[in-house]
């Protein structure tokens, strides 16, 4: 830890990391060759998905997503307002209308009875979304089995935002097998679950959308085209498109990264557990982790019952050399969205309070557990001076 400073994430890279991205720079290929597609079918396997392809991060694999369905200006995507904005920038560059869904204070994911009455509501406006992006925040899935209903109810698509669930599990299905979803998106961003430095990718079960993301991936080019006596030079741009590739020296990263993940899920649920032991629980509200679901805690938020100290509690614990962070700011508050007169005024209850007294602790597979029981010891003093 720099300058004994306790981060709140972190990659964990080691030499066997390093020697696997060696190794690729030392070859011919460092894009486009086979170690991409060995990692596309590690995650595959991993995920009991059908297919996945990989992108230069989670944010352009959610343009790609929506790009697939063919979205436009005549739709609307409907996301959680606790979320990272890639979340719902992906459907701004279709011109798309936005509109965000509040959380519910025990899970911080979407709120599921909020969720039913605002579709009710929607359909009597004929105001339906085109696709709910679903958020499982810091690895802890959603209920995806009543989203599903839902999405057969009110004909939308579902698209999981899973930056932070690789290696979780809803009931017995694994995070990316897409069994209640159209497409799921994992982030392989530097203190992501694992890591490709920048980095993202897409599972999903349906082989016409595999195909529409193929062609997306890099310029919506293809040279798989049924003509005869065609140079091997020769393709055909077709869509509008760029560059999402992911490089074979990221991809090796990745690869071998993916082969710790059972030590990274284990270390961060260690570390969890050790929070939800011996913070006291008088002041502060742990994330809800219902018993049907596994989270990859990639993120460990408290949501203090007392308002007013959160801020308090972050200068307090930075001054002790402790970072911790929020995880996030409401969609809807940043100034590219309240620019729009929809959301100038915007107030989601559950995500204001949430906005005002959350706070992430740190969590990565670098922390050992004296650094822990110190985080620990300073947040109980904290509240026993306030």
């Amino acid at each position: 830890m720099k300058n004994n400073i306790i981060s709140y994430n972190q990659p964990n890279i080691n030499n066997s990391d390093i020697s696997s991205v060696v190794k690729v720079l030392k070859s011919k290929s460092l894009t486009q060759g086979k170690i991409s597609n060995l990692f596309e079918n590690a995650i595959t396997r991993y995920t009991n998905s059908k297919h996945c392809l990989l992108f230069n991060s989670a944010s352009t694999a959610l343009i790609a997503a929506c790009k697939a369905l063919n979205f436009s200006h005549k739709d609307i995507l409907w996301t959680s307002a606790v979320s990272f904005v890639a979340s719902s920038n992906c459907a701004l560059f279709f011109n798309s209308r936005i509109d965000f869904l509040d959380i519910n204070l025990k899970t911080f994911n979407i709120d599921l009875g909020l969720l039913k009455k605002k579709l009710k509501a929607s359909k009597i406006k004929k105001k339906l979304p085109k696709a709910i992006v679903v958020v499982h925040l810091g690895g802890n899935p959603c209920d995806l089995k009543e989203i599903k209903k839902l999405s057969k109810k009110y004909n939308f698509k579902i698209i999981e935002d899973a930056s932070h669930a690789l290696g979780a599990k809803y009931k017995n299905s694994k995070i990316g097998d897409c069994k209640y979803s159209d497409m799921c998106i994992f982030s392989f961003h530097a203190i992501k679950m694992i890591t490709t430095g920048e980095g993202g990718a897409i599972t999903t079960r349906s082989s016409k959308i595999f195909k529409n993301l193929i062609d997306l991936n890099s310029h919506g080019i293809t040279r798989n085209i049924k003509k005869k006596n065609i140079p091997g030079w020769y393709y055909e741009n077709y869509k509008l498109s760029t560059n999402f590739r992911l490089t074979d020296f990221q991809s090796a990263l990745g690869l071998n990264q993916l082969k710790r993940i059972r030590l990274f899920l284990k270390k961060r649920n260690e570390i969890s557990k050790l929070y939800e032991k011996y913070l006291n629980n008088e002041n502060i509200c742990f994330q809800k982790i219902d018993r049907n679901v596994f989270s990859s805690r990639h993120l460990f938020i408290i949501l203090l019952k007392k308002g007013g100290l959160r801020d308090k509690l972050y200068t307090f614990l930075k001054k002790k050399k402790i970072d911790t962070n929020l995880h996030y700011i409401p969609i809807y508050k940043h100034p590219l969205y309240k620019r729009n007169r929809l959301y100038k005024k915007m107030k989601l209850k559950n995500s204001e309070f949430y906005y005002n007294r959350a706070l992430s602790l740190p969590i990565h597979c670098n922390l050992k557990k004296n650094d822990i029981l110190k985080i620990i010891g300073l947040i109980n003093l904290f509240f026993s001076n306030v």
